[in-house]
């Protein structure tokens, strides 16, 4: 089932990116669509935080995410807005770890 998103400009998401656990060098950022605090968890006044390991490609997309922990309807806005990431081109994978707010 697709979640309903609220597009309302009074919400409040950070991200923050972490370096890789394995000691790569992280990589700058050139897209980071923040994520939609979906309207189900406005209604819940759900509030949490998202983890998730990414891994981004030489062409700076990101090829996989690998969710460390959240609750799963701010898990699912999450990964959407993952879709329009994007970072610098590199000559090799990169791992990273995301963070994600959400608050009401």
């Amino acid at each position: 089932m697709r979640l309903i998103q609220s597009f309302s400009a009074a919400i409040l998401l950070s991200a923050i990116a972490a370096a890789s656990a394995s000691g790569q060098e992280a990589r700058k950022s050139i897209s980071k669509p923040s994520p939609r605090y979906p309207e189900v968890a406005k209604r819940l006044n759900l509030v949490g935080t998202v983890k998730v390991e990414i891994l981004i490609g030489p062409d700076g997309k990101i090829k996989n995410a690998n969710v460390l922990g959240g609750h799963p309807i701010l898990v699912n806005s999450t990964l959407d807005a993952l879709k329009d990431w994007k970072y610098e081109t590199s000559k090799s994978d990169t791992i990273a770890t995301l963070t994600f707010e959400f608050h009401p």
